[in-house]
């Protein structure tokens, strides 16, 4: 919520709070004693039920005390006595989003913008949204509109970038001329800035490495980062977090476990973070968030360590130059790549990923296709991964497979109007709704069971949901396209060992994903297999992974040793 209390326009006929009973609720209210503020909120209601305000704080304190559902239908009411009030439409599009009611939220956040005009924040709000529901170029539209009203605003500026990735049409060439313009506004200038780091050069000392994430939490970077951190071999590493959380949960206590030094971020300006970095002595400085929310990107920017990198949670360049390293594999940037990237790729050995799956995943099951007499394929992807390329080819899919179905599992997709347009996508391909089985349910493990075949998305593949899929045995097909996010798929089944599934075009990926479907006893051999091909795989040797990676530490810290930068 932005604000819970704040007093809108009512005409003067109508009775009214006093400004004292408002003034003390939104003391109250900033105090957090909640209890008080909803009894008084209460008598307002009763006393005044034709005014806003009253609605309005009843919303806020349900909001704060997980009642959703309480939150909307006050808010609402609050918005229908004050439709001019934009705060008021502000606070029940979040309420909205957060209840998966994206439509809703949409309409509000283009009702605060009708009643208040050019907003930077609502535009990203509003874009956020459309992205969420897949629609890409609005999104981009709406980034670019508060940028340019506040042409500053560098996380409006990560989301725009964010929102490119997924583009179906844009070439990596032109995406990647976005992320150098973001460099320019946001990196560059901040070069003047730069120190020269007095770190000891030392070429067999302990490494102080940090770990800047907002992700420290139940969060699915879990299932990659823990197995790195539980394996860093402490001779070698000395190792910082660099937490920006609003709050903890038991993950937070597992990574805390894993660290010698914890430390939280939240509130400390980009300037003051990289203060504290320097001060910490960091060697290697390692960015697990790129342009997801909550990123410390603009810490990078200040350059307060000797060596930093990216890795893991975004899964292409941070467009900084600023950053020395992106830590990634072959399969993710083939040779030949590297002018893609704002950083210098550090290709490991395939795979770039470690994987722990999750303890409440359960045991594969027999193939659903062996009893139902007709093959299930899947994708438990967001909306903003499926376009016109990939409904068309999963259409050519299911015509080539007779009785095939097609199962779309997600968020985004929770709301009816929301599968209805999905399926009037395939409709103008000539698939029917019979045919689709489009929804969210969570966790994804029934879902799994449930299919015989995954097919990646693309250009921007999938990411942790298939390595969901090959652990519940279930193959997947996927196209290399774009480096990085266009061949996380690749990587992984270079992983596993399991190249044979990747697709070099899109008439490729449709005859693969047939030829998987056309032999049921092939694919049942598969389904009772690949959670043990992938137990052995290296996609799932933790130890290794860690010395890999602080193989790879190791070695750029000697190449800025011995630069004499």
């Amino acid at each position: 919520m932005r604000r819970a209390a704040g007093k809108e326009l009512i005409e003067p006929d109508k009775m009214e709070p006093s400004q004292q009973e408002i003034d003390a609720i939104v003391a109250l209210y900033g105090q957090g004693r909640l209890d008080e503020v909803e009894a008084l909120a209460r008598s307002l209601t009763a006393r005044f039920p034709l005014h806003g305000f009253g609605w309005k704080v009843l919303g806020g304190v349900a909001v704060h005390q997980g009642r959703l559902a309480d939150a909307a239908e006050a808010v609402q009411k609050s918005a229908e006595l004050a439709p001019g009030d934009a705060e008021t439409h502000w606070n029940l599009a979040y309420i909205y989003r957060e209840l998966g009611r994206k439509s809703d939220a949409e309409a509000c956040f283009r009702r605060v913008l009708a009643i208040a005009g050019d907003d930077a924040t609502v535009y990203r709000d509003l874009g956020v949204t459309v992205l969420d529901q897949g629609r890409i170029g609005e999104a981009e539209a709406c980034f670019r509109k508060a940028l340019g009203v506040k042409p500053d605003y560098a996380d409006v500026y990560g989301n725009l970038l964010f929102a490119l990735n997924y583009d179906a049409d844009k070439s990596a060439e032109e995406i990647f001329d976005a992320y150098r313009e973001y460099d320019a506004r946001f990196g560059l200038p901040l070069r003047a800035q730069w120190r020269p780091h007095g770190n000891d050069r030392g070429a067999n000392r302990r490494l102080k490495v940090g770990y800047v994430s907002p992700d420290f939490r139940s969060h699915a970077v879990r299932y990659f980062l823990e197995p790195l951190l539980a394996h860093h071999d402490k001779t070698v590493v000395e190792v910082t977090a660099y937490a920006e959380l609003a709050s903890e949960d038991a993950v937070t206590g597992r990574y805390r476990r894993y660290m010698d030094h914890w430390v939280p971020t939240a509130g400390m300006s980009d300037a003051a973070l990289a203060e504290r970095i320097r001060a910490d002595g960091i060697d290697i400085l390692v960015d697990l968030a790129g342009h997801t929310a909550k990123n410390r990107l603009g810490v990078f920017a200040l350059k307060p360590a000797p060596v930093s990198l990216t890795w893991l949670g975004y899964g292409y360049t941070t467009g900084l130059t600023a950053v020395d390293y992106l830590l990634t594999d072959f399969a993710s940037a083939p040779q030949g790549s590297d002018g893609f990237f704002s950083e210098r790729p550090w290709r490991l050995d395939n795979p770039g990923y470690i994987y722990r799956p999750a303890e409440d995943s359960g045991l594969p099951n027999a193939l659903p296709a062996a009893s139902r007499g007709y093959v299930t394929f899947g994708t438990l992807t967001r909306a903003l991964r499926i376009n016109h390329h990939t409904i068309r080819v999963w259409s050519e899919i299911l015509r080539r497979v007779p009785g095939a179905r097609l199962v779309v599992n997600s968020e985004n997709f929770r709301e009816p109007s929301m599968q209805a347009a999905l399926a009037g996508k395939f409709a103008a391909h000539g698939i029917g709704r019979d045919r689709l089985d489009i929804g969210y349910q969570t966790p994804p493990w029934d879902v799994l069971r449930g299919m015989d075949i995954t097919l990646d998305c693309f250009p921007h593949n999938s990411g942790t949901t298939l390595f969901e899929s090959l652990h519940m045995g279930v193959p997947y097909v996927t196209l290399a396209g774009r480096p990085s996010v266009g061949r996380v798929g690749s990587s992984i089944l270079e992983g596993v060992g399991r190249p044979e599934w990747i697709a070099r075009t899109e008439e490729e990926y449709v005859e693969k994903a047939v030829a998987l479907a056309s032999d049921l006893s092939a694919l049942a051999a598969l389904r009772a297999g690949l959670r043990a091909e992938m137990a052995a795989s290296p996609l799932m040797d933790e130890p290794a992974f860690a010395r890999k990676v602080e193989a790879a530490y190791r070695e750029m810290f000697a190449i800025w040793s011995a630069s004499g930068r």
